[in-house]
């Protein structure tokens, strides 16, 4: 079973809410095109990115990455 892209784009664009793009890139230390491309589905994150994420949205790696 692998990782449904769009769900997790989906929960990511959900979770950011009213802040943009570029907060959530400057945050994470990444740019604002990665933060697009996850959320479009077009990319995943590596692991150690997926933590970083999960603990930006104080959300578990599990619900954001792999529930249903």
């Amino acid at each position: 079973m692998g990782i449904d892209r769009k769900k997790v784009g989906e929960r990511l664009a959900k979770l950011r809410g009213k802040r943009t793009q570029r907060e959530v890139a400057e945050a994470l230390g990444i740019s604002p095109a990665a933060v697009a491309m996850y959320e479009s589905g077009r990319r995943m994150p590596v692991d150690e990115l997926k933590v970083a994420i999960a603990r930006y949205y104080h959300r578990s790696v599990q619900t954001i990455f792999f529930s249903d």
